[in-house]
């Protein structure tokens, strides 16, 4: 536990990264401001973490709870054992073994873990799962994950299909939400639980029932689509506490 000299949890947020170009002539971090909002909106107070794997097991010593955020990009599937990668995919591998290395300390330091869309593919990989590389390719019917209204407007729902920490958070059997990705968790790890699903089948939610607080899911809960967004990261900084 984070040493601190107020009662606010001191939460995590993982950055995503750019090469020279667009913002700035240099490489370059970058995070949403609603990542940042939401944790503080929650009760929590949101720092914000450089990609420096050699460097997690210091993180971890000043937080009190991880934030895996989303980004752009793709895991290699050489992560989950696949022997083929799809031509969509496109990887950061600095920052994917940060979010790894920090994602595993957290994970046995037991501190609450919450991954969102990108950070919950991650986070099932790192518990043992797989992922489906490219869902248009993989689900036969799928809905348009990669939704062609804006993020703060709900793309489709989900069914929050098992008893369990979502379930509890949110008190509902459906939640609308928004969605923005072409890849989703295929097989989960042991211990990992689904708890959320599309109309269309794709998995939308997880958690592992073996830890404080370990969540995983696919939609973008910072953006407050729905109560149930709000609900989860109450739930997650109050588990901080």
């Amino acid at each position: 536990m984070a040493s601190r000299s107020s009662s606010l949890p001191v939460v995590g947020i993982t950055l995503d990264s750019e090469p020279a170009g667009g913002w700035s002539k240099y490489p370059w971090y970058a995070v949403r401001e609603n990542y940042c909002a939401a944790v503080a909106e929650a009760g929590g107070l949101p720092i914000l973490l450089p990609h420096e794997p050699d460097k997690a097991e210091a993180y971890l010593e000043r937080i009190d709870a991880l934030l895996v955020t989303g980004g752009a990009f793709d895991l290699d599937p050489a992560l989950f054992g696949a022997n083929t990668r799809h031509e969509t995919v496109r990887t950061k591998d600095r920052r994917t073994a940060f979010e790894a290395a920090v994602t595993r300390g957290a994970l046995e330091r037991d501190l609450p873990l919450l991954g969102i869309c990108g950070g919950q593919q991650l986070l099932n990989v790192v518990l043992g799962g797989t992922l489906i590389q490219h869902i248009p390719d993989e689900v036969e019917n799928a809905l348009a994950h990669e939704q062609p209204n804006p993020r703060h407007e709900a793309g489709h729902p989900v069914a929050i299909t098992a008893a369990g920490l979502l379930k509890s958070i949110c008190r509902a059997a459906e939640l609308p939400v928004n969605s923005a990705h072409h890849q989703a968790v295929k097989g989960v790890g042991p211990g990992v639980v689904v708890n959320a699903v599309a109309p269309d089948g794709v998995i939308e939610g997880i958690e592992a029932p073996g830890y404080r607080f370990c969540l995983g899911v696919q939609w973008h809960p910072e953006f407050a689509v729905s109560p149930g967004d709000s609900a989860i990261f109450k739930a997650f900084v109050a588990a901080a506490a």
